[in-house]
């Protein structure tokens, strides 16, 4: 009979099991389900806190009790996902034999704050010895991500260290972005309830501790207990369109399109097909920009996609799109916007396959109008902006002003090819900064252009990156001011990962502009708080919140005339 432990003693340490491909006969008590299989642990285990005393069997067919004691004969597997996807030992049972007696119990190791390392290296170790195990989550925790349609939950247990939110939001710490922050997944959808950041967990969660989409998370057994009194409120704008200022307004689409995609258009049925009328997408962004925005001269629009969506196609346009969201804008009492957007080349600029994704304005004829000569994209044939998205640069009349202001609406390389921190190579290293970096170079050089022509400006968008990153250092240089910087700590995200709260969209303006008192910036959070029913068809308008300026333009050159 061979000790859990034996079978275990790598896994997770990025290397393959020497044993993988070997048979083997092992003793364990069942402690929880996967969707194609189930855990195993040794009671006795092996003592050895960096080791881990159990396994996941593989058996999508058969899924043994929970609480069961078993003999199981199957053959040692490696699974490894991705090229530099993190190894896990498994076993596919051939033969499973109840043992008689009662099974022995076992009890789970808590993951309290005093029990979680600060050090990422050491977390990483302490939770490669916890793989498989029964785990759990004391009661009290607070809720700091909202529920998701997969019934992915994130908690922060009682006395966690770090700036939190006035809801009790974990906000991202720039000494430690990689944070893990512990989180279960519940498989029945019918036992797993709508929940917002802020909510209190009423009793604890317990199940094996599983690796899986490069992090750990637990598989929580049975119904859990929630407090979740507080409603999220979604707030209006406190900034205004007057006489003197405009409001423009940055919102991420989320890959919108008009479109329902046909099957056999699309690369991949099961996640290219969407119906963004039904679901409520567009009534939902419309909402956002009249009523939580106030209805803002300009509306910097980011994954705007084509007039077919996903659709392979030799479709670019994305009028109907735009068209769509103006028409929801306009019967919940908004203005008559305009749009604007240079489309393009097919499959060009990454995002969706099919897409077409882009930057795009909406605009207010009443309070702005667009010199469409001095639209532009930002990098084209540059290699920092092959297959990314374009920066869509437009100067603005402000009537009755006579003063322009040029807007650049940016969405840079995405950190969607960021290694783990779990990683076994070069945990997390971000593929795509030198090329962030890059591109906000770009933006800085046609930024400079405007400066030298003394006109106002205003980058705003999806920056894929944090305020205290190299990207944003590169943008701003010593003349320019990311307005996210001048708001409290506590209020600095606009963005949910995992539990963690961090600032994606940003507002950069000149300093003298800064230093006039021309430019006030808000978000407006909410979105990224409250939680959709898992396995519900429908979603959020965004999975951003909504980031607002108002600027003054010209005013800095006024004070200094005075």
């Amino acid at each position: 009979m061979l000790p859990l432990t034996r079978i275990c003693a790598i896994q997770g340490s990025g290397l393959l099991s020497p044993m993988a491909g070997q048979t083997v006969r092992i003793r364990g008590v069942v402690t929880g389900h996967a969707r194609k299989g189930y855990f195993v642990q040794d009671p006795v285990g092996s003592k050895d806190p960096l080791v881990s005393d159990a396994v996941f069997v593989y058996s999508p067919r058969q899924k043994a009790r929970v609480g069961l004691h078993l003999e199981l004969e199957g053959r040692v597997l490696d699974y490894v996902k991705g090229d530099n996807g993190r190894p896990t030992t498994q076993l596919k049972a051939f033969e499973a034999k109840l043992l008689p007696g009662t099974a022995p119990s076992i009890e789970p190791v808590w993951l309290t704050a005093e029990f979680l390392p600060d050090d990422e290296e050491e977390l990483a170790r302490v939770l490669n010895g916890l793989e498989a195990m029964l785990v759990g989550i004391p009661k009290d925790s607070t809720f700091v991500a909202p529920s998701n349609p997969f019934g992915d939950y994130v908690c922060a247990p009682p006395g966690l260290s770090g700036t939190r939110t006035a809801r009790g939001g974990v906000v991202i710490d720039p000494a430690r972005p990689h944070r893990w922050l512990p989180g279960f997944r519940m498989l029945n959808y019918d036992r797993a309830p709508v929940v917002n950041v802020g909510a209190t967990l009423l009793s604890p969660v317990i199940g094996p501790l599983n690796y899986r989409s490069e992090a750990y998370q637990i598989v929580a057994r049975g119904t859990i207990e929630v407090d979740d009194t507080r409603p999220v409120v979604h707030p209006k704008a406190s900034l205004t369109s007057d006489g003197e200022g405009i409001t423009i307004l940055a919102l991420n689409g989320f890959n919108l399109d008009v479109h329902v995609e046909r099957a056999h258009a699309v690369r991949d049925p099961d996640r290219d097909i969407d119906d963004d009328l039904l679901y409520g997408r567009f009534e939902m962004l419309a909402g956002a920009i009249v009523d939580e925005a106030g209805a803002p001269d300009i509306v910097a629009l980011q994954e705007i996609q084509d007039n077919d969506g996903a659709e392979l196609s030799s479709v670019v346009d994305a009028s109907e799109t735009y068209k769509q969201l103006i028409k929801d804008v306009k019967r919940l009492g908004g203005p008559s916007y305009r749009w604007a957007d240079i489309p393009p080349e097919v499959d060009a600029d990454g995002g969706q396959p099919g897409g077409n994704i882009r930057n795009g304005y909406l605009y207010n004829p009443q309070r702005v109008e667009l010199r469409r000569k001095s639209m532009r994209r930002l990098g084209d044939g540059t290699a920092a902006f092959e297959g990314s998205r374009k920066p869509l640069l437009a100067r603005f009349e402000v009537l009755g002003q006579d003063l322009d202001i040029v807007v650049v609406n940016v969405h840079l390389a995405s950190k969607r090819h960021q290694n783990s921190v779990f990683a076994p190579q070069r945990p997390g290293f971000d593929a795509k900064e030198e090329t962030r970096v890059a591109q906000a170079r770009i933006i800085r050089a046609a930024v400079d252009e405007v400066q030298q022509a003394g006109l106002d400006y205003y980058v705003t968008g999806d920056f894929n990156d944090f305020e205290f990153s190299p990207t944003l250092r590169a943008l701003c240089g010593d003349d320019s001011v990311n307005m996210v910087e001048t708001l409290p700590q506590s209020e600095r995200y606009d963005y949910n990962h995992r539990g963690q709260l961090q600032v994606l969209m940003h507002g950069v303006v000149s300093k003298r502009a800064f230093d006039a008192g021309a430019v006030e910036y808000e978000v407006l959070h909410g979105n990224e708080l409250n939680g959709v029913d898992p396995g519900g068809m429908g979603g959020k308008a965004s999975d951003h919140a909504y980031v607002l300026a108002r600027v003054c333009v010209g005013r800095q050159a006024r004070t200094k005339a005075v």
